[in-house]
């Protein structure tokens, strides 16, 4: 505990920005480059920083992944999130730039959208779509066989979901959700990091929600789904505490 550097007697700006990853990020770097916080100094906790900063603690996670893909800080397993040593050409391109809608934000609203969309799905689904998800499940399956599988069959899953809702709102709101997901530079990086560590989407999850939907039974689909976004938000989340 000696390390953790206290940040309560700094003067720390409360964060009022849509991209408020970025402005957390931006205002850590500067205790940084004014050497307020030092090379080997330890962060403080997720939640310490959730409340001085007065933001949602999935905000100070992308702040930390802004930050880490920038070489700006360290995870080290089992101790904490460290300062590194500056380098002169360090690449600070995620926060010169909006590098996207976070991982963490994105989890978040596909957890409102998605978990009652798989609800309604389930009472309207057609039985070729049925057919599909079993099919796309099979593909995630070959997927995750490749070196360098990519998530296709995951979001072909829950768009063929939206679409069995027959509400073209949903479909387009999750249609356009992995579209954020995809273009964004903090997402496709961080993904990439934690594809490596390890963390796969979770074909049996997968399993679970066709088997709802193939009851046709909204409450079980629901709970399918909220749990999976869950799960996958929890799986992400490990990486800063490997």
């Amino acid at each position: 505990m000696a390390n953790t550097k206290d940040l309560g007697s700094l003067e720390l700006h409360v964060i009022k920005s849509e991209r408020l990853y970025l402005k957390v990020a931006e205002q850590l770097k500067s205790l940084i480059d004014k050497q307020i916080l030092l090379p080997g100094g330890r962060l403080p906790a997720e939640r310490e920083l959730a409340e001085q900063f007065g933001v949602s603690r999935p905000t100070i996670r992308e702040a930390m992944i802004a930050l880490e893909l920038s070489g700006l800080i360290e995870i080290r397993s089992g101790s904490g999130i460290y300062v590194t040593d500056p380098k002169p050409l360090q690449s600070l391109k995620l926060l010169q730039h909006d590098a996207g809608i976070g991982p963490f934000e994105i989890l978040e609203i596909r957890h409102i959208i998605e978990s009652e969309a798989c609800a309604l799905a389930a009472t309207r689904i057609t039985d070729a779509q049925i057919a599909q998800l079993r099919q796309v499940v099979d593909d995630m399956e070959e997927e995750e066989k490749l070196p360098n599988a990519s998530e296709k069959a995951d979001q072909a899953f829950h768009s063929i979901i939206a679409q069995a809702a027959q509400n073209s709102a949903i479909s387009s709101v999750v249609d356009w959700l992995w579209e954020l997901r995809n273009q964004s530079q903090l997402s496709t990086a961080f993904l990439e990091r934690i594809r490596n560590e390890g963390i796969h989407p979770s074909i049996s999850e997968h399993r679970i929600i066709l088997a709802a939907l193939e009851q046709r039974d909204p409450d079980k689909a629901r709970i399918a789904m909220k749990t999976h976004l869950e799960n996958a938000t929890s799986n992400a989340a490990t990486h800063f505490n490997k």
